[in-house]
């Protein structure tokens, strides 16, 4: 289970554990694909769990999380972007600096 924050450093340490955590699990899917075993990384934004229950923003249901992942881990992907934050950042992700952190544009 992957954050947004694996790709948006936006979170401190916890961001730096989630991005250590979507390397480990690119580690483990290459590690283990010659055993056939596979590996799907999910990643979601906010979730209505009790760890965001002060927060004011938009979440997903958990059971929705669930039955994404399921549908990921059915098809067979190597990554399930549960909601419309992470497409977004990961699609980012090619794209300049500057268009992730607007801060850094001088």
């Amino acid at each position: 289970m992957h954050s947004v924050l694996s790709w948006y450093a936006t979170g401190g340490v916890y961001s730096a554990s989630k991005a250590a955590i979507w390397s480990q699990t690119n580690t483990l899917r290459l590690k283990l694909l010659p055993r056939g075993i596979t590996v799907t990384g999910l990643h979601v934004g906010y979730v209505d769990t009790d760890m965001t229950a002060s927060l004011d923003v938009a979440k997903i249901a958990p059971s929705d999380v669930a039955a994404k992942a399921l549908d990921g881990i059915e098809s067979g992907a190597y990554e399930v972007l549960v909601d419309e934050i992470s497409q977004r950042v990961r699609g980012a992700l090619s794209a300049p600096l500057e268009q992730l952190y607007p801060e850094l544009a001088k």
